[in-house]
């Protein structure tokens, strides 16, 4: 709300209520993201456990020569490892009993059920092009192939980690950069935003809302969006990147 952050002198009509509202919209939008990010998780999740599992085996993602970076591929098992020995699941301690003579990690959709976002990313992202179904996923989720999608759910997870640990969104340079379509096969946005807008959310909410309209047709996300702008209606929507025309967009209306 500085006009000058060198002097500290104030935007009129700066008022301490209005802070509280860019607060409590700051939460409430994060409460409304991961709700989104959850069903983008649980949807890619489950594809990325079928497909492979039918493709290649239930323990894909023990094999080594599935993936195109070793080191990256030893470093995740290690974080598979640590969220293995961690959770309470009383299914990951079933497991362990009833086969403690194997030495195989549980099935995929018993580990991959307890190990984070940013690391199925991961896995998904350092699979090799020849794994068949990592093209069928990307296509499933309407990114064409596998040259797009690992960008977005980097992207997002990083998002979803911000909501995880009450981080602001709000007027923030988020790190990722989703690497766009440039024909997207499904409604999509005809104002894309150029590069230096990126770093903004509108961009990471539009890659979210597309995913969602595929995994989840009938969502309310444009809807819930509208009404917490409305009811938080001092927030400057240019502080979100936020085109004018945003909720006539194809992809908003689909």
């Amino acid at each position: 709300m500085q006009a000058d952050k060198t002097l500290h002198t104030f935007k009129s009509n700066s008022t301490f209520e209005n802070v509280i509202a860019i607060y409590n919209f700051d939460r409430e939008l994060r409460i409304l993201l991961f709700d989104v990010i959850e069903r983008i998780e649980i949807g890619f999740r489950t594809k990325l456990i079928y497909h492979l599992s039918h493709e290649i085996s239930p323990w894909w993602f023990e094999d080594a020569s599935l993936f195109k970076n070793a080191v990256e591929h030893t470093e995740t098992l290690l974080s598979i490892d640590r969220e293995l020995r961690q959770t309470k699941e009383v299914f990951i301690k079933e497991h362990y009993r009833n086969y403690h003579t194997d030495s195989r990690r549980p099935p995929a959709w018993k580990t991959l059920e307890v190990i984070s976002f940013g690391v199925i990313s991961k896995l998904y992202g350092n699979l090799k092009p020849s794994v068949l179904s990592k093209d069928i996923i990307a296509k499933e989720l309407g990114t064409v192939n596998h040259t797009f999608l690992p960008s977005w759910l980097q992207t997002i997870a990083q998002i979803r980690n911000i909501c995880a640990h009450h981080g602001r969104l709000w007027n923030k340079n988020l790190p990722g950069r989703p690497k766009l379509l440039p024909r997207p096969p499904y409604p999509w946005i005809i104002d894309v935003p150029d590069n230096s807008e990126h770093s903004m959310l509108y961009v990471h909410l539009c890659c979210m809302k597309y995913l969602l309209n595929r995994i989840n047709a009938n969502n309310n996300f444009k809807s819930r969006l509208k009404d917490l702008l409305t009811k938080y209606s001092n927030i400057d929507p240019n502080a979100l990147g936020l085109k004018i025309n945003w909720e006539d967009e194809p992809l908003w209306n689909n």
